[in-house]
């Protein structure tokens, strides 16, 4: 098991927003994190990602308590990428080559340029690669973010909103990439997503956040139209397509 997340807990100034929450992730998943906006996704990535620190349950990646890591030790087993990134003074090249820092010991390598390399073809990104990202849009800044979350090789990748601001081309190719990553490299990933179909689309398991608490989880298989209704209080119709749920607002 990659992720085991078990009765975590969170709360700012006395009010509750995550209540006993419990999920994992297993080799080769994509899991999605559904729910209506100020429900708790965001800050229970960050709880996964030590950012945050529960008041209550444990965080296992790989077997070790994240909780007690060290912020070294947790980059080198998990990658996160923030809905919002920073814009500094940093070309493409460079802030993608920061994700290779929880592995450089003295100087940087052959190795980790090639791997830089490698991750800005993959992206697209070959003629942004010496831009400074302070002048770059929300999608390109993305693709940027995601191409150092990548070079890092994280045994878990953490994606809060992924494809919020790519269009429809981008999101399908940052959403396959991902997912190639994931089956190839047999890691795990968790994603927050507001798109449903595109999260339905892409992930193997899914969880609803209502509250603060896990409504529902399971395969992405296991998806029902009643799920949904309670979750974001809208009526919706579930059609399937080459084996995908895909969910149609009846409003």
């Amino acid at each position: 098991m990659i992720l085991e997340v078990d009765g975590v807990k969170f709360g700012y100034n006395g009010k509750d927003i995550l209540k006993n929450v419990q999920l994992n992730v297993d080799r080769g998943e994509m899991l999605v994190i559904l729910g209506p906006n100020g429900v708790g996704k965001t800050t229970l990535l960050r709880c996964i990602n030590a950012i945050l620190k529960p008041k209550a349950g444990t965080i296992m990646v790989e077997g070790g308590d994240v909780l007690k890591m060290e912020p070294a030790a947790i980059a080198r087993r998990v990658g996160y990428v923030a809905q919002y990134q920073a814009k500094t003074r940093m070309t493409a090249f460079d802030a993608i080559l920061m994700g290779r820092k929880p592995h450089i010991r003295f100087r940087t390598s052959h190795e980790d340029l090639h791997m830089v390399d490698g991750a800005i073809k993959v992206l697209g990104l070959e003629d942004l690669a010496m831009r400074h990202i302070d002048e770059m849009s929300g999608g390109e800044l993305q693709k940027v973010a995601v191409g150092r979350a990548l070079v890092q090789e994280p045994r878990l990748m953490l994606l809060d909103e992924p494809t919020s601001s790519l269009d429809l081309k981008n999101t399908m190719n940052i959403l396959s990439l991902i997912q190639r990553v994931v089956k190839e490299h047999n890691v795990g990933a968790v994603m927050t997503m507001h798109n449903l179909n595109s999260a339905l689309r892409f992930a193997d398991k899914f969880v609803f956040l209502k509250n603060g608490e896990i409504h529902s989880a399971g395969e992405i298989q296991e998806v029902s139209a009643e799920m949904i209704r309670d979750v974001y209080d809208i009526p919706v119709e579930i059609l399937h397509h080459n084996g995908r749920p895909l969910v149609v607002p009846l409003n």
